[in-house]
């Protein structure tokens, strides 16, 4: 599989740490070890460089002028994104959906969305239940009627060309392993647009790698969210030429930790988020890699990863944190919302 007969930029901080987390394992009981894609770089890292690699070399090749994406208020999408686009010289819009009603002040206007301004980026918010699928393309077409060559990129870069950002990961996650003599027994991560698992499925079956690929799910109900990811799946291996090499019991979600919906903070999301800052100094965001923390310590709790060595794919977000600052109180722990 030769991923360099695609376009890509190479802007992200790769390979990324492959490292143990002793204490928390300690804690669990079980062997946890975490791939550091939330230090891939661009506007603080997260999972979302490696797919713009390639979409926003993709857009180079179309001769774009500007990109614009969609996402909710606090997307890190969004803002890394617009740290492309700062990058390239590309002008970048941004359309924001309030999918929590949160009215805190932190939270419209803090975290990402500070961070979308700071990149140069504009943002137009909506109020929720928009198509915002559809949104975008009106607001594209309006750009490219005033002479622009806009790009448009899906919520959260998830389509074939930014999946195969993630097929690239498994190739690297693999190998980090097999020069260290690692066998991964379990791979775990935060999945929402399904993009990265997409990629990371597709990738670890068209090497017949034997590692099993666990989301837990952000958003969306198990039926809609495994589909999603296996449609994707389906499309990204046609993309690269292997048709057929995903099947659909390789794609697996646990969407028991979505809680009340999609960007509203759990009590098991924030426990995760203070065991990872206290036992290994790691941040996580309550939208989507808390959510993925939280599963896998409940897993790991229920002995689901008795005798394996489990790899958590930590997808970044940590910028999102100032935005939430009403979910804790001074000790860090859960305030009723």
């Amino acid at each position: 599989m030769h991923l360099a007969r695609f376009p890509r930029l190479h802007l992200a901080h790769l390979p990324t740490p492959l490292e143990p987390m002793k204490r928390l394992s300690k804690e669990l009981g079980c062997e946890i070890w975490i791939k550091r894609d939330d230090c891939t770089g661009m506007s603080t890292g997260g999972n979302k460089t490696r797919k713009l690699e390639f979409l926003m070399a993709e857009a180079e090749a179309q001769g774009a002028d500007m990109v614009m994406t969609q996402g909710a208020t606090q997307t890190n999408h969004g803002r890394q994104t617009a740290a492309f686009a700062a990058k390239l010289g590309f002008d970048c819009h941004i359309l924001l959906e309030d999918r929590t009603g949160y009215q805190d002040g932190n939270y419209n206007t803090n975290g990402n969305v500070l961070l979308d301004h700071l990149h140069g980026a504009t943002t137009e918010k909506f109020p929720g239940g928009h198509n915002m699928v559809e949104e975008m393309e009106k607001a594209a077409e309006k750009k490219r009627a005033e002479g622009r060559n806009v790009y448009v990129i899906p919520g959260g870069g998830s389509n074939p060309t930014g999946a195969l950002g993630y097929v690239n990961a498994a190739f690297e996650l693999l190998s980090q392993a097999n020069d260290r003599g690692l066998r991964i027994d379990r791979l775990v991560h935060a999945t929402g647009s399904s993009g990265t698992q997409a990629g990371l499925v597709t990738g670890m079956c068209a090497m017949n790698s034997l590692v099993p690929v666990l989301g837990i799910g952000t958003r969306a109900p198990q039926p809609k969210q495994e589909q999603m990811v296996y449609d994707l799946a389906c499309k990204t291996a046609e993309k690269l030429g292997c048709a057929g090499v995903v099947k659909r019991e390789d794609v697996m979600a646990n969407t028991d930790y979505v809680g009340e919906g999609y960007g509203l903070p759990t009590e098991s999301g924030i426990e995760a988020i203070r065991m990872f800052a206290e036992l290994e100094g790691i941040l996580l965001d309550p939208c989507y890699s808390a959510k993925g923390a939280a599963g896998l310590i409940d897993l790991a709790r229920k002995g689901e990863f008795k005798d394996q060595r489990v790899v958590f794919l930590h997808t970044g977000g940590a910028a999102a944190l100032s935005g939430y600052d009403f979910a804790f109180d001074n000790a860090n722990r859960w305030v009723n919302l």
